[in-house]
């Protein structure tokens, strides 16, 4: 049965960018359409930016905007941290801490993370105790390595313990990417996590810890008398940054997961892989402005919609409406939205019966520099089969028609 590709006839949702064009693949052809679209895909994007890896991120829909090397795995640094301050949030939600909870510093604690190590600190001192409220805004606010191992071992009994427990709960968030063996971000070769998944916690973070959330956009923090600022380059630089975490090691460049919400939108940009703290700032500031500016949600179906008509084989009506079963949503710079095609795919006629919800073919979307998606499309409604004399009929006139 050949695998026919065609692209939609009519416009979507009368846009005019969706050109018409036919194509019928046979044979061995069946297992190219995919690669082959993909690599018409990956034309120059019309935005660029710096940074190694990079995502934007709609926060309302999910839908990426741009990417670039998102989905590798990279270190992520102390932007490991919201993972860290996710998994202390969802404890205070449930009653299994309070904000008054106090928590000791160990020694293991202060000698890895306090001020003899030179590194990121709360400048929490060995045997003393620490509310996880103030742990929180020292993760949060000052990026304390000291914080987190706090937090870590109190919970779960030591740092690696912990990481387990953030594996775990990172998979049932969906984070496929995420690997983590520390609470803080220290480089380890294992640690790692791609910026789609760190946009992804971003997101879950803002809009599941209402509450919470708020710490990140404190501009400052004062514990024992020392008093360190946010580290978010945005904060007080752009209207409506509230969040979220810097990170830099050697290993992972100087990295950001950042947030800002202006009017009713709010975008989500992770960047990783710059080289100076400077070009962090600027290139932060640059990409979070286009993300509002040059970059639009289009939507190109709504739930239930039909996307055409598919024929049938013996059946006792000829086509059968094929439908999506969700929105479906294209995040474009708004001059690539001319580029963007669809097309239709499936495999010859769909033999009756055919029930209401069968997955009969697929709907093909071609973005500019992104691999080719597949959304499942499905029947919106049963086809019954022909009666037994009716299927005779038709199996003795293609007989003669050869």
């Amino acid at each position: 049965m050949p695998l026919i590709v065609k692209a939609i006839k009519r416009p979507i949702l009368k846009s005019a960018f969706f050109k018409p064009a036919y194509h019928l693949l046979f044979g061995f052809a069946v297992i190219f359409p995919f690669n082959a679209l993909a690599q018409t895909a990956q034309s120059t994007p019309d935005f660029e930016t710096a940074a190694k890896h990079a995502i934007i991120l709609d926060h309302e829909t999910g839908v990426v905007l741009y990417e670039k090397n998102a989905r590798i795995p990279t270190a992520p640094a102390s932007m490991t941290k919201i993972m860290t301050a996710q998994m202390i949030f969802e404890r205070l939600k449930d009653g299994r801490l309070t904000p008054e909870t106090e928590f000791s510093v160990s020694e293991e604690a202060w000698r890895r993370g306090g001020k003899p190590s030179g590194s990121s600190t709360m400048f929490l001192e060995v045997n003393s105790k620490a509310s996880v409220e103030d742990l929180l805004r020292g993760v949060i606010v000052q990026s304390g390595n000291d914080a987190c191992i706090v937090l870590a071992e109190s919970i779960a009994g030591s740092e690696t313990a912990f990481a387990n427990l953030m594996n775990i709960r990172a998979e049932e968030l969906g984070l496929t990417s995420a690997n983590f063996t520390n609470a803080t971000g220290w480089p380890d070769e294992g640690h790692k996590i791609s910026t789609l998944d760190l946009a992804r916690l971003a997101r879950h973070t803002i809009k599941a810890h209402p509450e919470y959330y708020p710490i990140y956009a404190e501009p400052s923090f004062i514990w024992n008398d020392i008093k360190q600022n946010n580290r978010n380059p945005l904060l007080g630089r752009f209207t409506g940054a509230d969040g979220l975490k810097t990170g830099h090691t050697k290993v992972s460049g100087y990295g950001l997961v950042a947030s800002a919400k202006l009017a009713d939108k709010r975008r989500i940009v992770v960047l990783n892989g710059l080289e100076s703290k400077s070009q962090r700032r600027n290139e932060s500031l640059r990409v979070m402005r286009a993300a509002f500016d040059q970059f639009k949600v289009y939507k190109l179906f709504g739930s239930g919609d039909v996307v055409a008509d598919m024929p049938v084989f013996m059946g006792k009506s000829e086509t059968v409406k094929l439908v999506v079963d969700a929105d479906v949503k294209s995040g474009l710079h708004r001059t690539s939205r001319k580029h963007l095609k669809t097309q239709l795919s499936y495999k010859g006629s769909a033999p009756a019966p055919i029930k209401k919800g069968d997955i009969l073919a697929e709907l093909l979307i071609e973005e500019p520099g992104r691999d080719v998606r597949k959304i499942p499309l499905m029947a919106a409604e049963d086809v019954e089969i022909r009666s037994a004399f009716s299927r005779a009929i038709s199996a003795f006139v293609n007989l003669v028609r050869g």
